[in-house]
């Protein structure tokens, strides 16, 4: 004697646990209509549903919708590498929650994860000859990337590959950064 399909199995559950719970729109769009979701009301008419050799329903994929969910996984496969890569740089946690809304404690959970040391007290302030290099480093990043000055994550792309080109953390270029926006100076 064959096994039952576990397909039918599958789609037997998914209705009843939708019509315990009132998804009648869920069970049709599944292909139930009025009659055979009254057929599932009653056990032995479930049970020779359930346990048929046969399937008696089947798949289709909405490919659309497939591929939309795919992308979602690569943008989460790069924020979680920009995120790292923000770390790396020394980025503060406040950044990290600003742009990519991640708690105090999943910033350190990444840290952790990255085996960053624990960061104590904040970056040291630039001197002289470090704010004119990055001065001139950021106008002509600016100018070259047609970024606006409202542009955060043009801002934060170009903050990142300027820490890592001037090997500064990133904190202390982005408040370098912000505080010549602030003050009108571009």
């Amino acid at each position: 004697m064959s096994a039952p399909h576990p397909l039918n199995q599958a789609v037997i559950a998914q209705a009843l646990h939708d019509l315990r719970n009132g998804q009648l729109r869920r069970c049709k769009a599944m292909g139930f209509g009025e009659e055979e979701l009254d057929a599932l009301k009653h056990p032995e008419l479930v049970s020779m549903l359930v346990n048929a050799t046969v399937s008696w329903c089947s798949v289709s994929v909405n490919r659309e919708v497939l591929k939309r969910l795919l992308s979602q996984v690569h943008d989460v496969e790069r924020e979680i590498a920009t995120v790292d890569r923000m770390l790396r740089l020394g980025a503060s946690t406040e950044m990290v929650s600003k742009f990519y809304g991640l708690t105090h404690q999943e910033v350190a959970l990444r840290r952790d994860i990255l085996g960053l040391p624990k960061r104590k007290g904040r970056h040291p302030v630039l001197d002289e000859a470090q704010d004119v290099a990055l001065w001139e480093r950021w106008k002509a990043g600016v100018t070259k990337r047609h970024i606006a000055l409202s542009d955060d994550m043009a801002m934060l792309a170009l903050t990142m590959d300027l820490a890592e080109a001037l090997s500064l953390p990133m904190s202390v270029v982005w408040a370098a950064i912000r505080n010549w926006i602030d003050q009108g100076l571009v």
